[in-house]
């Protein structure tokens, strides 16, 4: 342990495309330290840390009230931190409103997608940011010029399930929703992109397809902050996990599948060597052992679908 972290073996650091460890060149695009926040007495945040580079997602994971909203509201703005450092891009930066995040090139989707229902998929992505004519503001808008952007953006995210860009959002299904909420998103060309819970309560086969588009924001070198409670998402297209646990740092780990179980311990507080963990070793096939100490795995496809 150490400032209060918790860290694991040098064996297990883990970098973006599979370095050999975080520090070894390459310097995180975004670095917090010290992080804290408070709410009167309540100290919500307390002394933590993160980095994320270039081309990587990193997944942000912890039970209710961990603080993993509250710390992206210090870096989107939305809730700016009572202490601590954040540096972008190698300079000491401020954040104190949204406007300052999205100057440096922070995008955040929140969970409930923020999209107006009533109007269509084009309208949406360019809602506050309309394109006009010159003599603005009694010029027209270019309605074809921003159709035509849209197509390009969904075609290069690779979003093939849109019939038209013309179709209004509220007829759309959660996948689609989430790619749309994304694809705006990227319209003011960030360099980091946070998304919480961006799978939540959608069915097999969108969450496949949010999870994808996922993957194709890291290909285009942007640093993505994944917020999940569904760790079998989180091991699929996650670098690095972080864990925090009330309000603190409560362990850095490498996506990868012997993980898990550290994870879990992690986000719960029981120890890897505890005897429920050892005991529950010893008497179950690892597949019954993953579903009794990891609440947060991905239920059947049945459940998936019938809720979707």
């Amino acid at each position: 342990m150490q400032g209060g972290r918790h860290l694991v073996s040098p064996s297990a650091a883990v970098t973006p495309s599979g370095a050999s460890a975080p520090g070894a060149g390459a310097a995180p695009l975004l670095k917090l330290r010290g992080i804290s926040k408070t709410f009167g007495a309540v100290r919500a945040l307390d002394n933590v840390d993160l980095d994320v580079f270039p081309g990587e997602v990193v997944a942000l994971v912890g039970d209710n009230g961990a603080g993993k909203s509250t710390l992206i509201k210090t870096i989107s703005g939305a809730g700016p931190a009572t202490g601590g450092t954040i540096t972008f891009d190698g300079r000491d930066v401020t954040v104190r409103s949204p406007t300052d995040s999205k100057a440096l090139g922070i995008a955040a989707v929140y969970q409930d997608l923020a999209l107006c229902d009533n109007l269509d998929v084009v309208e949406n992505l360019f809602l506050g940011r309309e394109e006009r004519g010159h003599n603005f503001p009694f010029s027209r808008l270019r309605e074809v010029e921003m159709e035509q952007q849209a197509i390009g953006l969904l075609s290069e995210l690779q979003v093939k399930t849109l019939a038209s860009v013309r179709t209004e959002v509220g007829m759309l299904s959660g996948g689609q929703r989430q790619s749309v909420a994304i694809a705006r998103s990227l319209l003011g060309n960030p360099r980091i992109v946070i998304l919480d819970e961006p799978t939540a309560a959608l069915g097999v086969a969108q969450t496949a397809q949010v999870l994808a588009l996922v993957s194709r924001l890291k290909e285009r070198g942007l640093g993505v902050i994944l917020i999940s409670h569904n760790l079998s998402d989180v091991f699929e297209v996650a670098d690095r996990i972080v864990v925090l646990r009330l309000g603190r740092n409560g362990g850095e780990y490498p996506a990868t599948s012997d993980q898990r179980q550290a994870v879990v311990a992690a986000i719960t507080g029981v120890g890897m060597d505890s005897p429920q963990a050892a005991a529950a070793a010893e008497v179950a096939p690892p597949s019954a052992v993953a579903a009794v100490q990891d609440p947060l795995a991905k239920p059947d496809p049945l459940t998936k679908k019938d809720l979707s």
